[in-house]
Order: C-alpha cells, then structure tokens, then sequence
C-alpha cells in the first residue's frame, strides 16, 4: 500500500499578514507620553542687582518630606487643606499703607478679604510661597500639592474678575485667546489684554521652589 503524504499548508502569505497587523496596530494605538511640569524660570538679575529685604510673614512656607508628609508653617497639615491655607495668606492684605520694613512703598490691599492680620502677608503683590521637597517625596505627591497652591490663585483671580468685570478670569482668559484669533478683533484683544493683565497684576503666582532637601 502507498504511503500517504500528509498535505502541506502553504505558509508563504502568512509573513505578509503578520507584517500588515504589526502596521495596523503601530498606527492606531495610543502610547501614554510622560511630561514633565511647565516652569517659566525667572530672567536674570543684572550684575548689580541688590535683592530686597523679605519680611518673614510674608514667605508661607510648605514642606514635604521624605515620608510625603506635609508641614505648612511648621504645623503638620493634610494636602486638601492646603488650598485654603495658601488663599488666607495670600489675601490677608494686612499691609497698613506705610513703607515695609524691605524699603519698598506700602499700599493696602483694597480689594483683600482676608483678616488683615498683621502677622501674615502684607499684600499679595509681596506675598511668597516657598515650596520644599525631599529628594525622596513621591512625584505625584509634589504634583498634589503645586496644583493645590494654584487653585487658590483661581479661586482669588475668578473672584476679582467677576466684581471687576462680571465674569471670571477662566472666562476671561478664554475670551481673550478667541479674541487673538480674529483679525477683526484686534481692538477687542487689546482691551481684554488689559483685564487680563489687571488680574494678573493683583494676585502675581509667587511660589518659589527651594532646594530639596536630601
């Protein structure tokens, strides 16, 4: 009896389909891209350049140590508290109107709701959030607590802009990225260049990045 032969599978295509799927899904797939975080670091001083006397109540100093604990003023606090924390400071307005201790002009803050103690910040033009971290403090943890410090900014920004210009400064910021866009709008970019600046100008993000400790 012959022997049979068992039938071959022609595998010839099959490199070609295996090729294809590989384009297939390099094409449309996602890839999750880490980013860092957007600073704007500060122009260089020139040469002669004597930096101001800053009063000790006017720095609100937030640390983060290696275990990601928080110590806001030297007092243990947890990161949803922060936000509050920060926007007190900031709007305390406590200046008197007479000239600081650093030599500079003073000028009440008239547009403050804060308590206007004398023991927290001067102004929010003068008030400074210092941020400390640990080399070892989680990432996400320094995220958490920088995107709280910058809700209280929104929160005194959207506030003024609504009593100044009846709406808030998220909208106002929107209204003048649309305006940018339109020749036809030029005029209308410019004066809501100036609100936007005017904001801006009454409550600065002052929050400045120590050293991390080790």
């Amino acid at each position: 009896m012959a022997r049979r032969e068992n039938p071959e599978i022609n595998a010839g295509s099959m490199a070609d389909i295996a090729f294809l799927l590989l384009i297939f899904f390099l094409v449309t797939t996602t890839m999750n891209v880490d980013s860092g975080v957007s600073k704007k670091l500060s122009e260089k001083p020139p040469a002669d350049y004597v930096p101001p006397v800053i009063k000790e109540k006017n720095i609100f100093e937030v640390n983060i140590n290696r275990n990601n604990e928080l110590l806001v003023e030297n007092e243990p606090m947890q990161i949803k508290d922060i936000k509050d924390a920060a926007l007190k400071f900031i709007d305390n307005g406590g200046g008197i109107g007479k000239p600081g201790e650093d030599g500079t002009p003073g000028k009440a803050c008239d547009y403050c709701q804060g308590e206007r103690s004398d023991k927290s910040s001067d102004h929010p033009n003068k008030a400074i959030i210092s941020v400390q971290s640990d080399r070892g403090t989680d990432y996400g943890v320094y995220i958490e607590v920088q995107n709280e410090l910058l809700r209280a900014y929104s929160e005194l920004r959207n506030r003024l802009s609504k009593q100044r210009y009846g709406v808030s400064f998220d909208e106002l910021e929107e209204q003048y990225k649309d305006a940018k866009k339109s020749a036809d709008t030029k005029r209308l970019s410019e004066q809501l260049k100036v609100k936007v600046e005017d904001i801006k100008k009454a409550y600065p993000q002052i929050i400045s990045d120590a050293e991390p400790t080790s």
